[in-house]
């Protein structure tokens, strides 16, 4: 083979690798770390240094082309995946087996150059909102078919689940709202949240992810009707470089609140707002309310005839 055959075939190799892409799954905390820690084959026994070589590759992946998608690497799972299918957990292989399921069916993001320090936590948050809509999805299901008409129950409940969100957004009106949705269904509670954005005259601005996972968990309150509610908290006219609102005046919250009851948010009084947001849900005991926050009765909202509810 020439000398020129030979740098040609290195070099369409390299344009090749660019087309393949890969995947990294990391250890995003000391105490998954620890656990891997374990296994005879696993070459690191420190996690900063870990995390250090970890960017490193994907820098250098980065530098070369390749798009590498990054997941997180569950310990508990991988024993798991390892168990279901007859697996040495204590061999490499067996770990870049795990790190292509979790890259195929988990939460991912695709490596763009960030630092890791950054990326780790929208990671985790990913991974926590594919976890609640997986556990909202599975809850969902079991709400089965109408027994007086056969219709499914599930997409029922998710349909009113949206109109319901469509309808606080535009009861809140203008402002940012941070809207959580709490369901006592399973254990743990289901837990979503969702951010939104409105402006006069503007489009609403709010992440089509978030919004799914918020109606999933709110459409299983409804469809089984469990225990739950809506808190929602709106800062209107904050100017986030002063801290002010548009008057000059420092800027303040306003705090509401809704019961699910009879698959249907009911808005909250003022009162009830105030002692379900100040009251430690742990030990019962009140939490001194925060400065610049004012406690509003819920919006009333009017729920659409309800198909399922024979009489």
């Amino acid at each position: 083979m020439t000398s020129t055959a030979k740098y040609t075939d290195q070099s369409a190799r390299r344009r090749l690798r660019r087309e393949v892409p890969s995947a990294a799954a990391v250890l995003a905390d000391e105490q998954d770390f620890r656990a891997m820690s374990r296994y005879r084959t696993f070459p690191f026994d420190d996690h900063r240094s870990y995390l250090r070589q970890m960017e490193n590759l994907l820098r250098t992946l980065a530098s070369q082309g390749v798009l590498t998608t990054l997941s997180l690497f569950d310990p508990v799972a991988f024993e798991k995946y390892c168990a279901d299918l007859t697996l040495d957990p204590d061999r490499p292989d067996s770990r870049s087996r795990y790190t292509a399921e979790v890259a195929r069916t988990g939460a991912t993001l695709t490596y763009q150059g960030e630092p890791l320090h950054r990326l780790l936590p929208l990671l985790v948050e990913e991974a926590d909102r594919q976890a609640t809509w997986d556990h909202a999805s599975a809850v969902l299901a079991r709400a089965g078919d109408c027994p007086e008409c056969g219709d499914d129950l599930a997409r029922a409940a998710f349909a009113r689940a949206t109109q319901a969100l469509q309808q606080l957004l535009e009861a809140l009106g203008s402002g940012t709202h941070h809207l959580v949705c709490s369901v006592a269904a399973g254990d743990p509670s289901l837990l979503a949240v969702l951010h939104a954005t409105a402006q006069e005259g503007a489009r609403l601005q709010l992440a089509e992810s978030d919004t799914l996972v918020f109606c999933t968990v709110l459409a299983a309150g409804f469809a089984l009707r469990t225990p739950g509610g809506i808190v929602s908290r709106t800062t209107t006219g904050y100017d986030t470089t002063t801290g002010y609102d548009t008057t000059g005046d420092p800027a303040h919250d306003t705090v509401r609140g809704w019961s699910l009851r009879d698959g249907w948010p009911r808005a909250l009084s003022a009162a009830e707002v105030f002692t379900a947001y100040c009251t430690d849900a742990e030990t019962g005991e009140p939490i001194p309310p925060e400065h610049g926050v004012d406690h509003a009765p819920g919006l009333p909202l009017t729920p659409p005839p309800d198909p399922h509810h024979h009489g």
